[in-house]
C-alpha cells in the first residue's frame, strides 16, 4: 500500500490529507494575487507518480547546510517532488536573489510580491555550499527580478565567478528568467560562460496568457537563440510541463521551435498542482506518452532528452550533463570524419 505523505520542506513537518500542502493560517500568504480566484480541487495522483518521504541522513545534512549558509533552494520553494532523492545525494538547486518573485505564474509555488535588495554576500555563500557539498555539477536558478535594471544578470555572473573560483572542476548550469525588457542582460550572463544555459518555455504558446501571463513565448525562444549566437560552445536547455491542457501537436511544434534555436537539451515533466489556487491539472500524462515524446525529441535532433512524469529541470542534472557532453563529442567526431576541419570547440 502506498503512503501519500506531503511535507512542508521549509519546516520538515509532515502532515497527511489532501490539503496538507496548503500554507498554515499563521504563515504569510504566499500568493496574495491568487487569493480571489475560485478553488481548483487537487486531483488524486495516479500510481505512477509516487515519491518517498525524505528520511536519509544526508537529506538532513543538506538541509542543515542550506540553513547555515542562509541559502534558498528551488527544491523547497517550488515544492519539488524529488527533493528527498536529490538532497540524499547532496544535489541541491540554489535559488539566488531571494525567495520572492515579481511574476505571478499560475503554475508556480514560489512566493510572489516585492523582493528584498540583493545580498552582496550570496555569491560567496553559494560557492562555499557547492564546495562543501562536493558537487561535480551544480544548478543555479533564481526568482524573476523585474524590479532590477538588469533583471539580476550581474548577480548571476558574480555567482558563476564565485563558484568557479571556489570549485574549478565543478560544471555550472544556470536556469534563468527571460530578462524581458532588460537589454544587455543576456550578454552579461553569457560572458560569464556557464556550461549550460537553461531557460524554460514551460508550456505551449496558446496557454501563455493563463499559465505564464507575465512572459512572452517568443522572447523566451529568442533568449535561447541569442545565447547560442553569442557563444556556440555553451549548451542550451529548455523544459516543458505537460498536463495543462496542451495538445500533442503543440508540444511537437515547440520542439521544432527549440531545434530552430539550436537548443541542445529538452526536459518534459508532469505538472503537479501546488495548491487549490493554482492552475488545475488537465490530465496526468502516462509514462508511455512520455516515452513517445522522448522518442520524438530525439528524432528531431536534441542531443539530450529527459521525459518522465517526475522530470524537473535539475533532476539528475549531473548525469544528464555528462551524457550531453558525450553526445556533443560523438556528434563532432562524426562531423570531422565526414568533413575534416568541421565542428566547434567543446567546453571543458
Amino acid at each position: 500500500m502506498s503512503t501519500r505523505l506531503l511535507i512542508d520542506h521549509r519546516t520538515g513537518s509532515p502532515s497527511r490529507g489532501p490539503d496538507a500542502a496548503q500554507a498554515e493560517p499563521s504563515r504569510p500568504v504566499r500568493h496574495p494575487e491568487k487569493a480571489h480566484r475560485p478553488d481548483n480541487p487537487i486531483a488524486r495522483k495516479p500510481d505512477w507518480i509516487r515519491v518517498k518521504a525524505p528520511t536519509h541522513p544526508i537529506y538532513h545534512e543538506t538541509r542543515t547546510l542550506m540553513r547555515e549558509q542562509k541559502l534558498v533552494t528551488v527544491c523547497e520553494e517550488a515544492a519539488c517532488p524529488n527533493i528527498g532523492e536529490c538532497w540524499s545525494k547532496r544535489h541541491a538547486t540554489m535559488m539566488i536573489m531571494g525567495d520572492i518573485c515579481t511574476r505571478a505564474c499560475s503554475f508556480c509555488n514560489v512566493r510572489t510580491g516585492q523582493p528584498d535588495a540583493l545580498d552582496a554576500g550570496e555569491p560567496g555563500r553559494v560557492a562555499d555550499a557547492v564546495a562543501k557539498l562536493g558537487l561535480r555539477h551544480v544548478v543555479i536558478t533564481s526568482v524573476d527580478r523585474d524590479d532590477l535594471v538588469d533583471g539580476g544578470a550581474r548577480h548571476f555572473a558574480r555567482v558563476i565567478e564565485a563558484v568557479r573560483a571556489a570549485s574549478p572542476s565543478t560544471t555550472i548550469e544556470i536556469l534563468t528568467p527571460d530578462f524581458l525588457r532588460k537589454p544587455g542582460a543576456l550578454e552579461i550572463v553569457a560572458a560569464a560562460r556557464p556550461d549550460v544555459f537553461n531557460h524554460n518555455l514551460e508550456t505551449v504558446p496558446r496557454l501563455y496568457p493563463t499559465i505564464r501571463p507575465g512572459a512572452r513565448y517568443y522572447q523566451s525562444l529568442r533568449l535561447l537563440d541569442e545565447v547560442k549566437r553569442h557563444d556556440p560552445t555553451i549548451f542550451t536547455k529548455s523544459g516543458l510541463m505537460v498536463g495543462l491542457g496542451e495538445q500533442r501537436l503543440e508540444i511537437l511544434q515547440v520542439m521544432d521551435d527549440l531545434r530552430v534555436a539550436d537548443v541542445d537539451f529538452i526536459t518534459l515533466g508532469q505538472y503537479l498542482q501546488p495548491s487549490v489556487k493554482h492552475a488545475a491539472v488537465d490530465r496526468f500524462v502516462t509514462p508511455d506518452e512520455f516515452a513517445d515524446y522522448a522518442a520524438m525529441a530525439r528524432a528531431k535532433g536534441f542531443l539530450q532528452v529527459a521525459a518522465t512524469p517526475l522530470t524537473r529541470s535539475s533532476y539528475h542534472a549531473d548525469e544528464d550533463f555528462a551524457a550531453l557532453r558525450a553526445a556533443r563529442e560523438a556528434l563532432l567526431t562524426r562531423r570531422v570524419a565526414r568533413e575534416p576541419g568541421a565542428g566547434i570547440a567543446v567546453p571543458g
